[in-house]
Formats: structure tokens, C-alpha cells, sequence
């Protein structure tokens, strides 16, 4: 039984297709927001019409006995916002936003979180990475995860591919086997 369901994690829904947002003179920013405070200001986002993206991955707990099903931030105290300046200050107006972290490279972030997307999207489990370390990168060549790139790491005799979000030195990373792998240098 789910406590809530799942938030909306892309919106508008093409946010992340194509490089639209310049022309129309927004651009990316990352919200870091306040303790358990990202749900709450995506929906205010939504309501506002300002575009964000918000991935969330299920989990299930078990509380008191029981089997609980929730959807948690993958970047626990982060947001990721493509408004205007306007929009931005709205966003501040909440109460919920400890900072605003500037974007320098658009196109890099807006990649990654493609690349996050399609990751969760595939269903498989993820464990969440903090701070990626050098390694070897790599692109996916066959199987559902085929076309994402990361960086192999092998834990505990598994082989994982680490799919990044580069400007916050975090990710998600998947078992996968090695043999579906092509180095991408």
C-alpha cells in the first residue's frame, strides 16, 4: 500500500527531448531546498507552470509488519529547475529553497539528467553514488540500458555502471555485466 503516489517527475512532460529552453530565455538552475522540502516545492512548481525535473525512485519499507511503497528524491535536497529569472525568484518566495546553484555548462546537465531519466525508466534497482571518482567511461552497447554511458565500478566482485549528474558529483549506478559494455574515450 503506497503512503502517496508517485510525483510528477518531468514537467512539462518534453522537457528534457530537446534544447528548447534558450530560445525562450529560460536556463538551468539546481534548488538545493531545505530538509524533506523537494516534494512540496515541485508540486508549488507545477502549479506555477515553471519546469523542473524531480526524479524519484520507489522503495518499500516495512513498517509495523507491513509492506509500505514510497517514491524518494534520488538526489535527496535537490531540484532541478529550467525558468526564467522570474520564475526563479517565485521559486525563492516559498520558503523552502536554501540556495539557488548557477548551471555553467546547459547542455552537459540537461544530457545528464537524460541520462538519469531513461535509467530509471529501464525499472532496474539503483543504489545512489556520492562522489563520483575517477574511472573508466563507458557506453552501454546492447540490453534495455543500451546507449547510456557512465563509469564502471566493481564492488563486492559486481560490476555497476555509475550514470552521473556531473554538476552535483552524484548518480545512480546498476549492476550490469561487463560484456555489455564498450569503452567510450
Amino acid at each position: 500500500m503506497p503512503i502517496l503516489c508517485a510525483e510528477q517527475a518531468v514537467f512539462p512532460e518534453y522537457l528534457l527531448d530537446e534544447p528548447w529552453q534558450e530560445s525562450l530565455g529560460r536556463s538551468w538552475v539546481v534548488i538545493w531546498t531545505k530538509s524533506r522540502q523537494e516534494k512540496a516545492l515541485a508540486r508549488e512548481l507545477m502549479s506555477w507552470e515553471v519546469p523542473f525535473f524531480f526524479p524519484t525512485v520507489p522503495k518499500e519499507n516495512y513498517i509495523r509488519g507491513k509492506v509500505v511503497h514510497s517514491h524518494l528524491p534520488l538526489f535527496p535536497g535537490y531540484l532541478f529547475v529550467c525558468g526564467t529569472d522570474d520564475e526563479r525568484v517565485t521559486s525563492l518566495k516559498t520558503n523552502r529553497v536554501v540556495r539557488v546553484l548557477p548551471v555553467i555548462d546547459q547542455e552537459q546537465l540537461r544530457l545528464d539528467l537524460v541520462q538519469i531519466r531513461d535509467l530509471i525508466a529501464s525499472g532496474a534497482p539503483l543504489t545512489i553514488e556520492q562522489r563520483m571518482g575517477p574511472g573508466r567511461r563507458v557506453r552501454v552497447r546492447s540490453g534495455p540500458l543500451a546507449g547510456l554511458e557512465g563509469t564502471v565500478v566493481c564492488r563486492r566482485g559486481e560490476c555497476r555502471i555509475i550514470v552521473a549528474v556531473n554538476f552535483l558529483q552524484q548518480g545512480a549506478s546498476v549492476a550490469i555485466e561487463d560484456f555489455m559494455l564498450e569503452p567510450n574515450d
